[in-house]
C-alpha cells in the first residue's frame, strides 16, 4: 500500500489536537469517525484530556501504541510543524494539516510553510490549509468540515478533488440532496506536497471511481497534470474541471497581438481541450456533468427525441438542445408508425418531437413503450425525458418506467424535471437516470456524452527540435522586421522578398527589380504597429515611391518626434487569406496560436490555441486541426466562389513556425507571423511581416 492509499484507506488514524467538545472543529474529526462507523483504529492526541468518546486519549505522538497510517493535525500553524516532524519520525503514512496561516498570508507565511515542507521529510503531507478528505466508498471521513453532520454519505461513483477546502463541504451537501453519488472527496488547498495530479492519478486505479470531477484554481505542476489526465483518459475515466478565476483577462502589454489574443484562460481551455478535459462552464455543471457521465453512456451522435408530458417545458429543451448545436428531427418512417400504435384515440401526439404525451396522462405502459421505441430507432441517438407534475405526483412511476428501459440499450437517457421537485430530482439520479432541474441541463450533459465519447490524441507525440542556428547574427531584444523574418525562413518559413533601404532612389531601384506594385514600411525594432502611425503603404508605383517614402518620413515624424532611418521595399502579395500565427507561454507552457489575421486580428479574435508537446514542435495533424477549428476556416475551404486556399502548405507554416519555438525554447521571447498569406491551393503561403524579440545572453 503506497503512501496516498494508506492517506485515502487508512487502518489507524491519530488525530492531534483532539478536542472532547464535538461541536468545536478540534472535536469534530474523532466524532464523525465514530459517527460513520470507521472500522480502524483511532487515537486522539491531547495531552490535557484522558478520554474521548469513550477512547483513550494519548498525551503525545511518541505514545501511541503503533504507527498511525494518518494524522490529522488541529494545530495552529505556530505548532503544526511540531506535529508533523513527530509523526514523520514515528512513520506515519501521510499528515493532513487544517491550519490556515501560510502562504496565503504573505511572506511569514510562506516561512511556516518552508518549515512544515521541512518537517515532514519523506512523509507525504496535505494542506495546509485543508479541510482535509473523505472516502465515502469506504465511510472514512477525515475531515472536520461541518458538512458530515449528515447521517449518511451519498456513495457513488465520481471522486472529486477540490483547490478549496469550503467547496468540499459545498459540494457534499449539494451531492447528497441531489442523489448523486460520490467516491472520494479530496481537498489539496496550499498543495506544499499532494496536489491535483497526485489524486488525479491515484482516481484514475480507483476501483470505485468512474469520473473525476476537479475545482482548479491553478495547475501548479502542468506536466504532472498532462500526465494524469492522459491516465484518467486512458483508464476510461473522462476528467471533469471547473476553473475559476475566468475574469482574467490574462493579456499582458506585448509588442504582438498574440499577447493580447492569448489570455490565461484561453491557455487552460487548449489544455483541457488536448488532454480530453471536459471544462464545466458553472459550479453547478461540477455536478450535473459528472452525474451523466458516471452512467457509462456515451453519445455517438447529435439526434435527440424529446417525450414530454408538459408541451411548453418540451419546447424549453428543445430550444437549449438547438442553441447547443443538437438535432430534434421528427420520428423517421420505421419509427413513427410504431409510436401512432401506441395511442388510444387521438389524445397523444406521438409522431412529431418533441413526442407529446400531455393529453394522454400518466400511462406506464405508454410511457415504456414510448421510451423503448425511441432508444430502439436508428433515427435517434438519445432521449430526453421530460417529468412534468403528473410524473412528481408519482415519481417512483415515473423512475422505473425509464430505468426499466435502460438496460436494453446503450443510448443516454436524461430526465428534466419541470416542476420544482427535489425529491423527485433525487430519486431518478439515485436509479441511475441523470435528472436536472432545468432545461440546459440536459443539453450540458448530452455534450458532455458527446465529448467523453472522443480519446484524446498522445500529448507526448511531436516533431523533433531542430539544430539552433546563431541567433548573435540576429541580436537580441526586439528584432526589426527583416530580421525576424529572416528567423523565421531558416527554419523553413517561406517569407515575401524584400529589400532593406535608406532613401528615395534606393527604394527606387529595389521597387524596378521587383518589376510591380510593391509594399513600402518603415523599418524599426521600436515600432512594430507601423500601420497605427503611417508607417505603412500597399501598391506603390515604382515611379512614385521615392514620394511616398518622403511622405511616410513625415508622417512617423510627426507620430513620434524622430525621422526613420531604414525602410522596406517588399513585392506585393495579392491574393491569398491572411492569418495569423504566434507563440505565447506562461506557467503552464508554451502554446502556437492560430487566428485570421491582418490589421483585424484583435478586431474578430477568431483563433485558436495548441500547446507544444514536451518532446518538439506540434505534428502536422495537429496543424491541420487548428486550422479546422476556426470559424472562418470556411475561407479557406473556397467559400462562396473564393480559390481554395494552399491549407497543406498553411500546415506545414504552422509546424515549421512551432519546431523554431521549440527549439529556441527561453531564448525566444515573442514571435508573430502577421499577415501570413495563405495563397491559393498548389502556390503556398508567405510571411509579409513579423515580429520577434530574444532574450538577452543571460537568459539564454
Amino acid at each position: 500500500m503506497n503512501a496516498i492509499q494508506r492517506l485515502v484507506s487508512p487502518r489507524s488514524v491519530a488525530v492531534i489536537g483532539a478536542s472532547a467538545d464535538p461541536a468545536k472543529t478540534a472535536g469534530r474529526p474523532v466524532s464523525y469517525l465514530r459517527k460513520h462507523g470507521f472500522g480502524g483504529a483511532i487515537y486522539p492526541v491531547n495531552p490535557k484530556v484522558e478520554s474521548i468518546d469513550g477512547l483513550r486519549c494519548y498525551p503525545d505522538i511518541a505514545s501511541l501504541p503503533e504507527v498511525p497510517d494518518v494524522g490529522i493535525v488541529l494545530l495552529g500553524a505556530e505548532r503544526a510543524h511540531l506535529a508533523v516532524r513527530e509523526l514523520a519520525d514515528k512513520g506515519a503514512g501521510a499528515a493532513i494539516v487544517l491550519a490556515s496561516g501560510y502562504t496565503e498570508t504573505g511572506a511569514e507565511g510562506a516561512r511556516r510553510q518552508a518549515q512544515l515542507i521541512e518537517a515532514a521529510g519523506s512523509m507525504r503531507l496535505l494542506g495546509p490549509n485543508t479541510i482535509g478528505l473523505v472516502n465515502l466508498t469506504d465511510n472514512i471521513p477525515l475531515s472536520a468540515s461541518g458538512a458530515l453532520e449528515m447521517d449518511a454519505f451519498p456513495a457513488g461513483n465520481i471522486g472529486v478533488v477540490s483547490q478549496s477546502g469550503g467547496i468540499l463541504g459545498a459540494l457534499l451537501s449539494r451531492a447528497a440532496a441531489r442523489g448523486i453519488g460520490l467516491s472520494k472527496l479530496i481537498s489539496t488547498s496550499n498543495e506544499v506536497d499532494l496536489d491535483l495530479a497526485d489524486f488525479m492519478d491515484y482516481l484514475a486505479d480507483d476501483d470505485a471511481t468512474r469520473v473525476v470531477a476537479l475545482y482548479i484554481e491553478s495547475v501548479r505542476n502542468p506536466e504532472a497534470f498532462r500526465r494524469a489526465a492522459l491516465k484518467c483518459a486512458r483508464a476510461g475515466k473522462p476528467v471533469v474541471a471547473f476553473k475559476i478565476g475566468r475574469s482574467e483577462s490574462g493579456a499582458r502589454a506585448a509588442v504582438s497581438h498574440t499577447g493580447a489574443l492569448a489570455g490565461a484562460d484561453r491557455m487552460y481551455d487548449a489544455l483541457f481541450e488536448q488532454l480530453g478535459v471536459i471544462r464545466a462552464q458553472s459550479f453547478s455543471d461540477l455536478l450535473d456533468i459528472p452525474a451523466a457521465l458516471a452512467t457509462g453512456r456515451r453519445l455517438k451522435g447529435k439526434r435527440i427525441a424529446i417525450l414530454t408530458s408538459t408541451g411548453g417545458a418540451g419546447t424549453l429543451v428543445s430550444d437549449s438542445l438547438g442553441l447547443a448545436g443538437f438535432e430534434t428531427p421528427p420520428p423517421d418512417e420505421d419509427t413513427a408508425p410504431k409510436l401512432r400504435a401506441l395511442q388510444k384515440g387521438d389524445h397523444a401526439a406521438l409522431d412529431r418531437n418533441p413526442i407529446d404525451v400531455t393529453l394522454a396522462g400518466l400511462q406506464p405502459d405508454l410511457l415504456r413503450a414510448a421510451i423503448r421505441t425511441l432508444l430502439d430507432s436508428k433515427g435517434y441517438d438519445a432521449v430526453a425525458v421530460i417529468v412534468g407534475s403528473s410524473g412528481v405526483a408519482m415519481p417512483d412511476l415515473m423512475a422505473n418506467a425509464i430505468g426499466d428501459c435502460l438496460a436494453e440499450t446503450d443510448k443516454p437517457v436524461v430526465a428534466y424535471v419541470s416542476p420544482h421537485a427535489p425529491q423527485a430530482l433525487a430519486l431518478l439520479n439515485r436509479n441511475g437516470v441523470p435528472a436536472f432541474a432545468d432545461p440546459e441541463g440536459c443539453s450540458v450533459a448530452f455534450d458532455a456524452m458527446l465529448r467523453a465519447a472522443r480519446v484524446p490524441a498522445d500529448e507526448d507525440v511531436g516533431t523533433p527540435a531542430l539544430p539552433a542556428p546563431q541567433l548573435d547574427r540576429f541580436g537580441t531584444g526586439s528584432l526589426d522586421e527583416a530580421a525576424a523574418k529572416a528567423l523565421f525562413a531558416a527554419f523553413g518559413v517561406p517569407v515575401a522578398r524584400e529589400v532593406v533601404v535608406g532613401n528615395g532612389d534606393e527604394a527606387a531601384a529595389a521597387a524596378r527589380s521587383f518589376g510591380a506594385n510593391v509594399v513600402l514600411k518603415l523599418l524599426s525594432a521600436q515600432i512594430t504597429h507601423k500601420s497605427d502611425i503611417g508607417g505603412v503603404a500597399v501598391n506603390v508605383p515604382p515611379e512614385g515611391i521615392a514620394a511616398r517614402l518622403d511622405r511616410m518620413a513625415a508622417d512617423v515624424r510627426g507620430a513620434t518626434g524622430s525621422a526613420p532611418k531604414r525602410y522596406l521595399v517588399q513585392e506585393m502579395v495579392r491574393e491569398g487569406v491572411e492569418v495569423i500565427v504566434g507563440m505565447h507561454r506562461d506557467a503552464l507552457g508554451t502554446a502556437i496560436l492560430l487566428g485570421m489575421g491582418g490589421v483585424t486580428a484583435e478586431l474578430f479574435g477568431d483563433t485558436t490555441l495548441r500547446l507544444l508537446p514536451g518532446n518538439g514542435g506540434l505534428t502536422r495533424g495537429a496543424a491541420l486541426q487548428m486550422v479546422q477549428r476556426l470559424k472562418t476556416a470556411p475561407l479557406l475551404q473556397g467559400f462562396r466562389g473564393r480559390p481554395r486556399a494552399d491549407v497543406d502548405a498553411l500546415a506545414d507554416a504552422i509546424v515549421s513556425f512551432s519546431r523554431m519555438v521549440a527549439t529556441l525554447g527561453d531564448s525566444l521571447v515573442e514571435a508573430e507571423i502577421n499577415p501570413l498569406f495563405v495563397l491559393p491551393q498548389g502556390q503556398g503561403v508567405v510571411a509579409a511581416d513579423g515580429v520577434a524579440v530574444l532574450a538577452d545572453g543571460d537568459r539564454r
